[in-house]
């Protein structure tokens, strides 16, 4: 799938890694977690004035406009900041002891003029462990974002930083971070195979810091959409989290309905009325105590009762629930969930094969994730096989090995290329059929298999994508399997002839500078 050009993996990007290496310098002793919503609240608040200055200025350039009249913003959909809020006031103040106060006072004052905001933005600045002399430091390079003409001002520069700096701190966090993130190449994986078209209702109901929908906004603008052309629900447990969504949705212009507040999707399901086109979602892996005790008999079971240790098949059937006629799904869950049959796990998995809802599944490379080591796998499903919009594939089911894919960003992460995402995509697509679909699909050994209903009720209902896809095939080489084997002894003989060589000259020199015997 042809798609613009861009960086493939984190090590190659450019400003946004210099601004967070300048950034990180002021941290300081702060923990990571605590300066992440230091951080990305002044980035809102820098990304919401540079919208408002910027119509202030047209508004000023109009003859019977006033920059002044609040209606004027909100009918162009832009955040109305008073004056003590302003990013220009903020900065000339931002060497005076007292700034935290003032950047309080300047969150309050933007919550009071919107109310979308309300109990969303941080505000405690004014702490006496938060360096002021720091603080003003972080607002001048803050202050550096922007700048410039038209283009650089525009929320797509400040939404790069948001999402590179929460990239950033979910890695400097680890475990606990990586709860609010989903790494983006994952997410666009899952968005590009799902390939949500216009007016489409998507939902995420364990939606962290909003990932999915950044990424679908930015799917259906790169095929000739714009931002607002699909209606997007969420809902998040973790209130910083929550909010933390609130704000990364807002930079980048989309209106989402994440709820009043944050809420439990199992014991509170804000949206339960939503059917949506498209569900996205990677929820808390192995989930324990997820409340099952309370949720006897709920509706959403229709495959069986999640056992109450792991909540990973009451997240799948939350879905499910919540899915149109035509709808599809695509999300993480642990690689337990592909092969277990405790609790009843292994009763629901092949109710859903036979109701024939599984539409493919993906076996990820390992190190993927900030919040876990383990592997994981994606799920997507389909409420309608025969959906017009694609082929046919009613009773079939594809599997993709791509646990070979991927790069090492650092020590313990990779990533997801380009290429590694457009080869397993184009896979699903020519698959599926459909508009989407730029080549014919084939079966290749080792990486996809297309098997149909009875294949995997003989496979016990298990649905690990190596069971299917086989072992991937080796070149062959031509030379005599005698011939090799010879010739490879023979260089083995070679090899531990040349170290017992380097053995004994190690331990001649050692002798030399007096140790040994």
């Amino acid at each position: 799938m042809a798609r613009p050009k861009k960086a493939t993996t984190a090590a190659n990007l450019g400003f946004e890694a210099t601004l967070w290496a300048a950034a990180d310098k002021l941290r300081n002793n702060m923990d990571a977690a605590e300066y992440k919503h230091v951080v990305l609240g002044l980035i809102f608040l820098k990304y919401i004035s540079d919208s408002f200055e910027e119509l202030h200025a047209e508004l000023k350039a109009e003859k019977d406009a006033d920059p002044e009249d609040e209606d004027e913003y909100i009918s162009r959909n832009v955040f109305w900041v008073p004056k003590s809020a302003r990013w220009s006031f903020i900065q000339s103040k931002a060497k005076q002891p007292n700034i935290g106060k003032l950047i309080d006072d300047a969150m309050d004052a933007i919550e009071k003029e919107n109310r979308s905001l309300k109990g969303v933005l941080p505000k405690d600045y004014a702490r006496p462990a938060l360096d002021k002399t720091k603080l003003g430091e972080l607002i001048d390079l803050i202050g550096t974002i922007g700048l410039g003409d038209k283009e650089n001002r525009s929320k797509d520069i400040l939404g790069r930083v948001y999402e590179y700096f929460l990239t950033q701190f979910a890695s400097a966090e680890g475990k606990n971070g990586g709860q609010f993130f989903t790494p983006q190449s994952v997410v666009r994986l899952i968005v590009d195979m799902l390939a949500p078209f216009k007016n489409a209702r998507v939902f995420d109901p364990a939606c962290g810091s909003g990932g999915f929908f950044v990424q679908s906004e930015k799917f259906i603008e790169h095929h000739a959409g714009k931002v607002g052309d699909i209606s997007v629900f969420g809902q998040e447990s973790n209130p910083t989290t929550w909010k933390l969504a609130k704000m990364n949705l807002a930079i980048r212009g989309i209106e989402a309905d994440l709820g009043a507040e944050h809420s439990d999707s199992f014991l509170r399901d804000l949206h339960g009325s939503v059917k949506a086109d498209f569900v996205m979602a990677n929820p808390p892996f192995n989930m324990k105590d997820w409340g099952q005790p309370q949720l006897q008999g709920d509706k959403r079971w229709k495959y069986g009762t999640p056992p109450a240790n792991n909540a990973n098949f009451g997240w799948v059937q939350h879905f499910i629930s919540h899915l149109a006629p035509n709808g599809m799904a695509g999300f993480v869950l642990a690689n337990g969930s592909m092969s277990s049959n405790t609790s009843g796990e292994g009763d629901i998995r092949s109710g859903m094969v036979e109701d024939d809802l599984v539409d493919c599944m993906v076996a990820l490379p390992g190190q993927l994730f900030y919040s876990t080591q383990i592997p994981v796998c994606l799920w997507f499903l389909a409420r309608n096989k025969s959906d017009k919009k694609y082929r046919d594939r009613r009773g079939e089911t594809l599997f993709i090995d791509a646990r070979k894919l991927g790069t090492m960003v650092d020590r313990v992460h990779k990533e997801l290329t380009e290429a590694d995402i457009e080869k397993i995509v184009d896979t699903y697509h020519a698959w599926r059929g459909g508009k989407d679909s730029k080549k014919k699909y084939e079966d290749i050994q080792g990486f996809c298999h297309s098997a149909e209903k009875d294949e995997i009720k003989s496979h016990g209902y298990v649905l690990t994508p190596g069971r299917y896809v086989g072992a991937e095939e080796v070149e062959d080489d031509g030379e005599d399997f005698d011939e090799k084997m010879q010739h490879l002894t023979a260089k083995l003989k070679e090899q531990v002839t040349e170290s017992q060589k380097l053995s004994k000259q190690i331990f001649k020199n050692l002798k030399v500078l007096g140790y040994g015997e």
